[in-house]
């Protein structure tokens, strides 16, 4: 099993960038494809970034692509997420997953989360 703690939420302005923490224990990041989803107040959760268990392939939502970056430190057991050029539509809490095997963008594929860490970008 892993447990996973997100951290390095908080409020900024629109086009102001902020970077998520995902510090794991129990396993190392590096047995696990590694994504982040987030959730908007009435909304689904939806899938941000993933980054695959081996190698460095990374997959991003259109809606993020070119804006955020995931990447992953095996040193620290810990994954981020870079997001820049943030837009009010940003705003949701964002949450870290793990799962064994290939990566997913489907949140049920997902076995691990972590509690999530809040977002909120202001216009």
């Amino acid at each position: 099993q892993v447990q996973l703690v997100e951290s390095g939420g908080g409020l900024v302005q629109a086009g102001g960038s902020l970077r998520l923490s995902c510090a794991a224990s129990g396993r190392t990041v590096s047995s696990y494809a590694m994504g982040w989803f987030r959730q908007a107040p009435g909304k689904e959760r939806e899938f941000v970034a993933a980054r695959g268990w081996s190698g460095s392939s990374t997959y991003y939502a259109d809606s993020v692509k070119g804006r955020f970056t995931i990447s992953r430190d095996n040193a620290k057991n810990t994954v981020y997420l870079q997001m820049n050029s943030l837009k009010p539509e940003d705003t949701a809490v964002y949450y870290c997953a793990a799962k064994t095997g290939p990566y997913s963008r489907n949140k049920g594929a997902y076995d691990y989360w972590g509690q999530g860490t809040q977002v909120t970008v202001s216009s």
